[in-house]
């Protein structure tokens, strides 16, 4: 029996409800095309980073990127894309002279960042407590990653502001220190990225 439209009973074509491989390839291939559109954009007012080669030789990458199957590969580059956002945007607060904000946005886009390692590995968000460092040794990163994490930890908003009134946040943070924390952040993000965009 054909299928029919509930406003005016008129068959409807059942094709076009159809996904077909190739729109979920294209998909799937705009997807890495955004990816890499937005991490380059973070990289515009600070050296060039070029994103990883698919046919890397090298055995510590390999090591790196296995993915076991139940991996979420959708979810991890939608969440790393939200990390390259944040990552913008954190150059962004730290042109305007709102060095807390620029932190804020480096903490968010290395969590983001990390977690998209975790959804890729696990299928799933690790669970932690606003410790970047241990959500890094969770979904397994290296201790130089550990390192950079534990120097973002200290920008979670609800964190910084138990110790430090909101009004005075900016003055804590100098732009110099900002401009540290944007370093820590890439680097979390190159990590990332070699693994998440490689899968």
């Amino acid at each position: 029996m054909p299928l029919t439209d509930a406003n005016n009973e008129k068959p409807s074509d059942p094709s076009q409800y159809e996904v077909t491989w190739h729109d979920q390839k294209a998909s799937h291939q705009n997807d890495l095309e955004l990816e890499r559109l937005l991490e380059e954009g973070v990289s515009l007012a600070q050296e060039s980073v070029q994103p990883p080669s698919k046919s890397s030789n090298h055995r510590d990458d390999e090591e790196d990127t296995d993915v076991p199957s139940e991996g979420d590969l959708q979810g991890a580059l939608g969440l790393f894309a939200e990390a390259a956002q944040d990552m913008a945007t954190s150059g962004v607060e730290l042109g305007l002279g709102r060095h807390f904000a620029c932190a804020d946005f480096c903490n968010q886009a290395a969590e983001k960042a990390t977690q998209s390692v975790s959804l890729l590995r696990f299928g799933r968000r690790s669970m932690y407590d606003h410790d970047l460092r241990a959500l890094g040794a969770l979904v397994g990163a290296p201790e130089e990653i550990q390192e950079e994490l534990a120097i973002l930890t200290p920008f979670h908003p609800e964190a910084f502001h138990a110790d430090t009134p909101p009004e005075e946040a900016d003055e804590v943070i100098s732009a110099e220190q900002a401009s540290s924390y944007i370093q820590s952040a890439r680097h979390v993000l190159r990590w990332a990225r070699a693994i998440v965009l490689n899968a």
